[in-house]
């Protein structure tokens, strides 16, 4: 079942969040990610589309266009790590980035949660808004960082 958040403010300007994953448009998504984002550049689409089928995604729309996305990698239990999040250029300056990432921590089936986590190289400002903080104990946190190689 699809989960529709709105705000009055938004909805007057007509738009809608989604989690309707069939509304989602694959080829937009993509091509964000890996012509435009910082943070994806290379991405296979096969592995966009196995990130997409198993993650809680959100779409922006404003009628039936695609405006923006982000998805949460989550156990819908413990833990959630919000990643992908972006607004379209012609989107921007709205407050449609603020509202998105509104609606992804107060959604009902995100909630309890123990650990939220992100990266972002940009857009500190934006999350801190909602709680993130800078990992207060980064050395008890390791990973495995593998980026995307784009082909020559």
């Amino acid at each position: 079942m699809a989960t529709y958040m709105n705000d009055e403010v938004f909805i007057k300007k007509g738009f809608l969040i989604s989690t309707d994953k069939s509304l989602l448009n694959v080829d937009l998504i993509y091509n964000y990610l890996n012509d435009d984002s910082y943070w994806a550049q290379g991405i296979r689409r096969d592995v966009l589309e196995k990130g997409i089928a198993n993650s809680m995604c959100f779409g922006v729309y404003q009628q039936d266009v695609q405006a923006g996305f982000a998805r949460v990698v989550t156990d819908n239990a413990t833990f959630g790590y919000l990643c992908d999040v972006f607004i379209l250029p012609d989107f921007r300056q709205k407050g449609l980035s603020k509202w998105l990432v509104q609606t992804i921590v107060k959604h009902p089936d995100l909630q309890g949660l123990r650990r939220w986590s992100l990266a972002t190289a940009d857009a500190h400002g934006l999350y801190s808004q909602f709680g993130f903080v800078q990992v207060a104990r980064p050395e008890v946190w390791m990973e495995i960082h593998t980026p995307y190689i784009k082909p020559q």
